[in-house]
């Protein structure tokens, strides 16, 4: 419509262009809506090759998924392969989300750690093998030369420092508070010290390393040979309790899905005991042994 004042026509601008851009803008903003959610709910089909981490400081796992992917994934109907992944909580994020079928790189009290500081939803479905920990020096040829006061370094997180602890007992070099569980032990739990041990915590991965300035370390084998420190120093190598099993871990809610029932059944074949008893692989052998009674 235009209005006529003197020589000059006035028009009213349309609204229409308006009207239409707000529309657009609307319609964008909810089929990106639809978009996010229908990617949220996005169902996750696992096919029949399925992608198992493994902690590359660890190379024994690779070696077990790589045995049961030649030797028993077959019988299944299924495939392994092998993903190594440095960052855990990447990897139990990527188990939860299902981009990764399961993990193999932790027992239940670490995973339990990992669940109460980010909310992963992850069950630990099975135990699988366990960890060989092992009593080093480089000053002593056995335990009973180690002289009362002497330094012990151990792992300074809770759940390992527990099984050190624990492993220490054992092989009765100390006595813990009867009043808690040994595998939550730490340090002020230590109840009998008849060598007057003392003690030093430090992260896992350095223990090798300090070895040169304590009287022993103690923590994973596995450690220790990456490390390039023989076997032949190791004082003691107590057997872990079954609590510290490693688990095959699955996201939650895909417990129910085929496929990973199919993986569990890999994973529970007595094959991989008879693997863990009988291999000569330096990488496996002593490193991970089958799954203990006690």
């Amino acid at each position: 419509m235009a209005k006529t004042e003197g020589n000059f026509q006035i028009k009213k601008r349309s609204k229409l262009p308006l009207i239409i851009g707000v529309v657009l803008v609307a319609l964008i903003a909810i089929g990106g809506i639809f978009y996010a959610t229908s990617q949220k709910n996005e169902k996750i089909v696992f096919g029949d090759s399925l992608k198992v981490h493994f902690s590359p400081s660890y190379a024994g796992e690779e070696r077990i998924i790589k045995f049961l992917d030649e030797h028993v994934a077959p019988d299944y109907g299924i495939r392994l392969e092998a993903v190594p992944l440095t960052d855990g909580t990447q990897a139990d994020r990527a188990v939860a989300e299902g981009t990764l079928a399961a993990s193999i790189y932790q027992h239940q009290w670490w995973l339990k750690q990992v669940i109460e500081a980010n909310g992963f939803e992850l069950t630990p479905t099975l135990p699988i093998f366990q960890w060989g920990f092992g009593l080093y020096s480089d000053k002593y040829a056995s335990i009973d030369d180690v002289p009362s006061g002497a330094l012990v370094a151990l792992p300074s997180d809770g759940a390992n420092q527990g099984q050190a602890l624990w492993l220490l007992q054992r092989a009765g070099l100390i006595g813990l508070n009867k009043s808690i569980e040994p595998r939550t032990a730490k340090l002020k739990d230590i109840v009998e010290n008849p060598r007057d041990f003392k003690f030093k915590e430090f992260e896992l991965e350095t223990l090798p390393r300090v070895l040169e300035s304590v009287d022993i370390s103690i923590g994973y084998i596995s450690n220790f040979d990456a490390g390039k420190i023989p076997r032949s120093q190791g004082l003691l190598f107590p057997k872990a309790p079954q609590t510290f099993a490693c688990q095959l871990v699955i996201g939650t809610k895909f417990l129910d899905d085929p496929q990973i029932k199919k993986l569990r059944q890999v994973f529970a074949d007595p094959r991989l005991k008879t693997y863990l008893e009988t291999t000569d692989d330096p990488l496996v052998q002593g490193v991970l042994t089958a799954v203990s009674d006690d």
